[in-house]
C-alpha cells in the first residue's frame, strides 16, 4: 500500500513539474504587444499613406513629425509599416514657428519668407547637395504645404539639431522651416525616408 502511495506521489510531482516547465513557454508564445505610442504613430502613418495614394513611390516606411512635442523630445518617428516598428529621432522646427525660441512650435505657415514649419503630407524626392551637405528634397501634397518646393523645405542635417544642444540649452536650434536632424541620425534618414516615401507633419502630441 505504501509503495502505491509513493508511486502516485511521484507521478503527481512529475506532472506538476511538467506544468511548471510549460508555463514560461506559454508566456513566451503570447502575442507581441507594441507600446501605445507606437501603435498610434503607426495608425497615423497608415492613414496618411492611404490618403496620399498612388503619388507615393514607396509605401513601406513613412515619417511622422509630431510638432505637438517640444524640440527636446524625439518627435520625428520612422514608422516601418511592414515590420510594425517605430524609431524616433530629434528634429528641429522653423524659427518662424517659434519666435521666442523656447523649444515649442506655436504655429505653422506655408508663406514664402515665413521661415516657419508647414503642416501636412510631403513626398520625399531625390538626394542633392546643398548648404547643409546631402539633403532630401521634398514636395508638399496638401494646401498647407504646397509651397514646399519653392520655399526649399527639405530634410537635412544640422549641428543645431544634435543631442548636445539639449545638454547645453535644453532645446534644439531652429531651422528656416526645414526638418533638420542630427548628422548621425540623418544618415539613417537618407536610407529610410528618401525616394518617394511619405513624411507627415502636424501637432499630434503623441507621447
Amino acid at each position: 500500500m505504501k509503495q502505491g502511495l509513493d508511486r502516485r506521489t511521484a507521478l503527481k510531482r512529475t506532472a506538476a513539474g511538467a506544468v511548471a516547465l510549460a508555463l514560461p513557454l506559454r508566456a513566451f508564445a503570447q502575442p507581441f504587444s507594441i507600446p501605445e505610442q507606437h501603435r498610434r504613430i503607426l495608425d497615423v502613418a497608415r492613414r496618411e499613406v492611404e490618403r496620399a495614394g498612388s503619388v507615393l513611390w514607396r509605401r513601406d516606411i513613412a515619417g511622422v513629425a509630431d510638432y505637438g512635442l517640444p524640440s527636446s523630445m524625439p518627435r520625428l518617428h520612422f514608422a516601418n509599416l511592414e515590420a510594425g516598428t517605430v524609431r524616433s529621432f530629434l528634429v528641429a522646427h522653423g524659427r518662424g514657428s517659434d519666435p521666442e525660441h523656447d523649444g515649442f512650435l506655436k504655429w505653422f505657415s506655408n508663406e514664402p519668407g515665413s521661415l516657419a514649419t508647414s503642416r501636412g503630407a510631403y513626398i520625399s524626392y531625390e538626394w542633392y547637395v546643398g548648404k547643409y551637405g546631402v539633403s532630401i528634397r521634398m514636395g508638399g501634397l496638401d494646401r498647407d504645404n504646397s509651397n514646399a518646393l519653392p520655399r526649399a523645405i527639405v530634410m537635412h542635417q544640422a549641428w543645431y539639431a544634435a543631442p548636445d544642444m539639449l545638454t547645453k540649452w535644453g532645446k534644439l536650434g531652429r531651422s528656416d522651416g526645414c526638418l533638420a536632424m542630427a548628422p548621425d541620425d540623418f544618415n539613417f534618414a537618407l536610407t529610410q525616408l528618401s525616394g518617394g516615401r511619405l513624411v507627415f507633419a502636424d501637432k499630434l502630441g503623441i507621447y
